[in-house]
Parts: structure tokens; sequence; C-alpha cells
């Protein structure tokens, strides 16, 4: 761990950061979430069975997905909601770096990254992308790009139309409001390739399959998903 600097000790007193999830003080080692909140969050430990847990079946019969992993366990009105909230909707994009970070180091050691080629965050529609300033998938494929070392291919599949929110959508009304709306803008590049997807939320996992089958398009892609966070059913 790196020595905390006077300045940033300083800074700290002058300009006291607040938990994202309940709202107390950090301290000066502590970033986003406090250490209690951090040892609540409801933990999936998908990581440790990649291949066969919870979220990964979502998708069996859907896309051929290798492994899939979330954070915690995603529920809409829980304190733990914030960090997502804060992220998507408040703009602090720093909250998905951080996070990011914090989940790539908890499921490496479980050989979760092992053999991918690199990650590509969810893209956003360009009229979502300008009204929110960033691309919260992106912000967190930053932090697992700084622990894992793979690079983060973000112009490979685009988004081409936005089709509004998928938030207060069912199942199916999820699954039509994402059909057709991505392009293959690369295929020379990720064929062949392992690619780690990477999304905020997965709910239905209909943005996941929707992003996932244009990346096959290319042909020998392997896809493996990560979020931060995965609503439970």
């Amino acid at each position: 761990m790196k020595p905390i600097s006077f300045w940033h000790r300083l800074l700290d007193l002058i300009s006291p950061r607040s938990c994202v999830v309940c709202g107390s003080r950090l301290s000066v080692t502590e970033d986003v979430v406090c250490g209690k909140c951090n040892f609540h969050l409801p933990r999936t430990g998908f990581q440790r069975n990649a291949y066969e847990n919870e979220m990964a079946k979502l998708f069996w019969g859907r896309i051929p997905v290798e492994r899939a992993s979330a954070f915690f366990y995603y529920e809409a009105h829980a304190e733990t909601a914030n960090l997502i909230y804060e992220l998507k909707y408040k703009d602090h994009p720093e909250i998905g770096v951080v996070m990011g970070r914090m989940m790539a180091k908890e499921i490496a050691a479980a050989g979760f990254f092992d053999g991918m080629d690199a990650i590509v965050p969810v893209p956003l529609a360009r009229k979502r992308l300008r009204q929110r300033g960033y691309n919260q998938s992106m912000e967190i494929a930053r932090g697992v790009s700084e622990i894992t070392g793979l690079p983060i291919w973000n112009q490979v599949v685009i988004r081409t139309i936005f089709t509004g929110s998928q938030t207060q959508k069912d199942r199916w009304e999820r699954n039509e409001n994402v059909e057709k709306v991505f392009e293959l803008a690369d295929e020379a590049k990720v064929s062949g390739k392992h690619l780690l997807l990477v999304d905020d939320v997965v709910t239905t996992g209909a943005t996941i399959v929707a992003c996932a089958r244009k990346l096959c398009e290319a042909g020998g892609v392997k896809v493996s998903i990560l979020s931060l966070g995965y609503a439970k059913k």
C-alpha cells in the first residue's frame, strides 16, 4: 500500500469525503466505501464457479459464455444501490474506477481473467454519452484494466441508437429494446479473441446478449462477462 502523503491528508481534512453507501465520513485510507460497508457488501462469490453460477446460467442457450461474475447482488432500493445510482446519474465516474479495481483484485485470485485478450465495455449510444459525459461501463473497465493489465477495446463494437432506459422495462421489453442496436466496428481485431464484456448491472442480460451476439459475428470469439451488480431473481 502506498504511503498517504501530507497533501492527501490535508485535503481530506479540509474537504472530507463520505461513504457512497452509508454517508459516513471516510478515513484517509478509504475510498468510495467505508470499511464497514465494504465488509457488509453482499458479494456474489460467482468467481469461485465462473462457469456454472446463477449469473452464467442466465446466458446459457443465448450466447456461448465462457465465464461470468458480478461483484455484489444489486437491489434497487437497498443502500448498496447508491453505488450504481451515484455512478450513473450523479456525475461520479471515479466510483466506477475504484470499484472496478476493488472487484478485479478480489476475483483475480480465482483465475477469472486467465487467457483473456481484452476488455470491451458495453457501449453507450452517442446521445446518452453526451448527456452523461462518460460511459459508466468504461470507467469500471478502467479500474479492471489497472489491476489485470488487459487492454480496453472500446471501439470494436458501437451502439448505433439510443432506445431509452432499460430501468422500467420488463424482461421481454428489455430484449426488444436492445435488439439490433449494436454494430461490429472492427471484425478483424476481435476475431478469435477471448473478450471480457463489462457492464454496470446485469438484470435480464438483454444488453449483454445483444452486444455479445454482434461480437461473435467476427468468428472464433469467446465471451466472458463481468459486472458490478447482479439483480438477483
